[in-house]
C-alpha cells in the first residue's frame, strides 16, 4: 500500500507527529503534576505552555492544508486529525488549569491511575499517528489500534469507579465533589479523543489500502 504524495510532502506528518507529541508533553507533565502536588500551579502553566506551542502547530498545519493543491491526504482527513489531536491537548491544558483554578490542596488517591492510563494512551496515540509516514497496512498497526482502544475501555472503569468513589463518599464536600467530578470528566475527554484520533487513522488506512 502506498499513502499518495507520501514522499513529497513530509511537513504534512511532521506536523501531525509535533501535534501528537504535544499531547504526549502535555499528559506527562500532568503526571508530574500528581507526584508533585505541591506544585500543582508550576506544572499546570507548563501544560499551559505546551497547549499554546500545539496550537501554534494546529494552525500552522491548517495553513499549510489550505495553502496546498495536493495534500498527502484528503484535506477533511488531515483537518479532522489535526482537530482531535489538537483536541487532547486542550482537555488536558483545561484539566490542569482548573486544578489550579480551584486550589485543590491534595491528590486522590484514584487521580494517579487515571492520569497513568491518560499517558499511556496518548503514548499509543503518538505511535498510531508515526505510522502514517510507513505506508502502514491495517492488518500491521491491528495490534496498536487494539491497544488504545483496550486502555480507553480499561479507564472508562476506573472513570466510573473513580466518580462512584467520590459521589458516594459519606460526609462528602459537595463543592470538593463538583471540582473533582470536572477534573475527572476531562480526563476522560482527553483519553475518548485519542480513540477518535485512532479510529480516524484506522479509516485512513482502510481508505488508501
Amino acid at each position: 500500500m502506498r499513502l499518495p504524495g507520501i514522499s513529497k510532502k513530509p511537513g504534512f506528518y511532521k506536523l501531525l507527529e509535533k501535534q501528537a507529541q504535544a499531547a504526549v508533553d502535555a499528559a506527562r507533565e500532568f503526571q508530574a503534576l500528581v507526584h508533585d502536588f505541591a506544585n500543582l500551579v508550576q506544572h499546570a502553566a507548563r501544560v499551559k505552555e505546551i497547549e499554546s506551542e500545539a496550537d501554534h502547530i494546529t494552525h500552522e498545519l491548517a495553513n499549510l492544508i489550505d495553502a496546498t493543491f495536493v495534500t498527502p491526504l484528503d484535506k477533511e482527513d488531515l483537518h479532522a486529525l489535526s482537530s482531535e489531536l489538537d483536541d487532547v491537548t486542550d482537555c488536558i491544558e483545561a484539566c490542569t488549569g482548573r486544578m489550579a483554578l480551584y486550589q485543590l490542596r491534595q491528590a486522590r488517591p484514584d487521580l494517579e491511575r487515571l492520569v497513568t492510563m491518560l499517558v499511556q494512551i496518548t503514548e499509543a496515540t503518538q505511535e498510531a499517528v508515526k505510522t502514517l509516514r510507513t505506508k502502514p497496512s491495517r492488518d500491521k498497526i491491528q495490534d496498536l489500534f487494539i491497544r488504545i482502544h483496550q486502555i480507553e475501555n480499561e479507564h472508562d472503569a476506573a472513570f466510573r469507579k473513580a466518580l462512584a468513589d467520590l459521589l458516594n463518599a459519606p460526609d462528602a464536600d459537595p463543592i470538593k465533589v463538583i471540582k473533582w467530578k470536572e477534573v475527572y470528566d476531562r480526563i476522560e475527554a482527553a483519553v475518548d479523543k485519542c480513540e477518535d484520533v485512532a479510529h480516524i487513522i484506522e479509516s485512513v488506512v482502510v481508505k488508501y489500502a
